[in-house]
């Protein structure tokens, strides 16, 4: 076989073989559109079979929440809540305390719903067991962490109900409206900040902080002391610590105090802040906040700083 036909044949038997690689490659395209074809179209009827309708309200009235997720509304977060009122078509029982009520009036605009305004709360710390009121007993020397604290230390004060003051409250506080006094040793509450969200309540061990009503122009009264010794065995520890005398629950003209397991404890939902059981507690267990001082008070003081001179 000449040169010349050599080459015809080699190129012949390289064009059949190109011809068939190009066939399997159209094939396995063809072969895979098919697959692929079949599959989208057999997905599409089990999505649509298996499809979750969300309520596209879900997301309007998650948009005008907050977004801190902080829990205080009882739900896993904000999308939780939002969810919820929702599904439930109805306000009653939701409230977002970051937003307050004007995220509830925007929610319920939102839904074609009437929101009910809500009193403003606040976090209060129900401890007046500074290191001056409480004088410390012992030293600790632990783990510096109150959940620890509470189940192996009563206090370096000796009460077992008072803050311990190592901060756990501060720590899961993320609006940062929390402090511990480095002079009382006391969480202070920042009432620009907080926004009751109930972090605090949750996490202390000794139930210490409470979620309150802010009050007619921010002012409240409440008893700053949950020891439920008696008497004198909670004035051994404490010298500002309620001794259940009874004393403030005779004064209050609203039976706004009751006393139970040697404790008094004002209800909030009752109480005028007319302030007469302030007077009448012998301990000063009992505080004011936000009241402007008495007009008697001032008058005592300017004639006394008459006499002086």
């Amino acid at each position: 076989m000449s040169i010349k036909n050599r080459i015809f044949v080699v190129r012949k038997n390289a064009y059949k073989h190109n011809k068939n690689m190009t066939s399997t490659v159209v094939y396995a395209i063809v072969a895979l559109a098919v697959i692929g074809a079949v599959a989208a179209i057999i997905l599409y009827f089990v999505a649509q079979k298996f499809k979750v309708y969300e309520d596209p309200r879900i997301d309007s009235v998650a948009d005008k929440l907050p977004g801190a997720n902080c829990g205080g509304c009882g739900f896993a977060g904000c999308r939780a809540l939002a969810e919820a009122i929702v599904k439930n078509e109805s306000l009653e029982g939701t409230f977002c305390p970051v937003g307050g009520d004007k995220t509830m009036q925007e929610i319920a605009a939102v839904m074609g719903l009437q929101a009910a305004e809500a009193d403003p709360m606040i976090a209060v710390v129900r401890c007046n067991g500074s290191k001056c009121n409480s004088v410390p007993k012992a030293e600790y020397d632990g783990l510096r962490d109150c959940l620890y604290a509470h189940m192996n230390f009563a206090g370096e004060g000796g009460c077992a109900h008072g803050c311990l003051g190592f901060g756990n409250c501060v720590k899961v506080c993320k609006f940062d409206a929390l402090k511990i006094n480095e002079e009382t040793g006391l969480p202070e509450v920042d009432e620009e900040k907080c926004v009751s969200c109930g972090a605090c309540v949750k996490t202390c061990p000794r139930k210490v902080i409470e979620l309150r009503k802010k009050g007619k122009n921010n002012r409240r009264v409440f008893v700053s002391c949950i020891n439920q010794e008696k008497g004198a065995d909670a004035k051994k520890n404490c010298t500002a610590a309620c001794i259940g005398c009874g004393k403030c629950a005779k004064a209050c003209p609203f039976e706004a105090i009751t006393i139970n397991n040697n404790l008094a404890y004002i209800d909030f939902n009752k109480c005028k802040s007319c302030r007469k059981c302030v007077a009448e507690c012998p301990t000063g267990a009992i505080h004011a906040v936000n009241f402007p001082e008495k007009a008697e008070k001032k008058v005592e003081a300017s004639a006394e700083q008459t006499e002086n001179k």
